[in-house]
């Protein structure tokens, strides 16, 4: 282990998944909250179309993923709140959407560009250059900035629309910000699990916590310790046995705790206070 601890690969990789397993998890709170717990696949599909923007053009396909994934985040919900459209079939148009946009783009990018596509399908942490580390620390401090300061806002808003409009609570600006913050969120976490698996972050660890607490902050912060011992635990496994890909081995992780979970959370939650805030 001390080894690996000096290798700088493995620290980049680390830094990598501490930050995912933190950011992914808390935003996935609100997410599972408002019931869009596919919200972040659906992102996950447009950044496809983000990622094979940026070989196209021979850019950075970080960058662009950003720019791709934001605007579609803003897209539906505006489709979502506007429209008759109901909030299932807004996302089924962001899922088709993208996966199409996507796979066009990739068929008249220049060729060599699908080995590297997989990289963000499926996850490539052991990759991770001092590069993306500082893009993805940057992105982490923007969604870690927005949680903290409009966390209370966002808690009234996913508990019932209709209280944070009867609050004075500015009710679309909130539900752009999470939208836009759940894409932020996908893009940073698409080179540790891969943009197919993403969403798996953002839910998992929240469900699991919820089995354990009945508190809004209290399911939080335990998801994000819950996060944080996947996507660590899952990069251990990955580096130390080669042929075990790394995505699916921090959701594998995930899921495992969820189903630990399940089997204590009915004598854990006795007796605890519901919190409110």
């Amino acid at each position: 282990m001390s080894d690996l601890l000096q290798r700088e690969f493995f620290q980049l990789a680390l830094i990598a998944a501490l930050l995912v397993g933190l950011c992914a998890p808390a935003v996935g709170t609100f997410i599972v909250q408002r019931r869009l717990a596919l919200l972040g696949d659906g992102i996950g599909h447009v950044a496809l179309t983000g990622v094979a923007l940026g070989f196209l053009t021979d850019t950075a396909p970080v960058l662009t993923a950003v720019l791709v994934s934001v605007a579609g985040a803003i897209a539906i919900e505006l489709v979502r709140a506007r429209g008759r459209t109901s909030g299932d079939v807004a996302l089924a148009l962001l899922f088709y959407g993208g996966i199409a946009g996507g796979v066009m783009l990739m068929a008249i990018a220049p060729g060599g560009s699908n080995a590297k596509l997989n990289s963000f399908l499926f996850g490539a942490i052991a990759s991770v250059t001092r590069q993306d580390i500082w893009i993805i620390g940057g992105l982490a401090v923007a969604v870690l900035a927005v949680v903290g300061f409009f966390g209370r806002e966002l808690f009234v808003l996913c508990q019932d629309e209709e209280v944070a409009k009867a609050s004075g609570l500015p009710v679309r600006f909130l539900s752009l910000l999470i939208a836009v913050t759940a894409a932020l969120t996908v893009v940073i976490a698409m080179r540790v699990v891969g943009l197919l698996l993403v969403s798996a972050l953002m839910v998992i660890p929240v469900a699991t916590s919820q089995q354990l607490t009945r508190g809004f902050k209290a399911t939080m912060g335990l998801a994000t310790v819950f996060g944080m011992v996947a996507a660590v635990g899952g990069l251990l496994v990955s580096t130390l046995s080669p042929k075990v890909p790394p995505g699916a081995s921090i959701v594998l992780l995930a899921l495992a705790g969820f189903v630990l979970a399940l089997g204590v959370g009915k004598f854990v939650r006795r007796g605890r206070p519901q919190e409110t805030t």
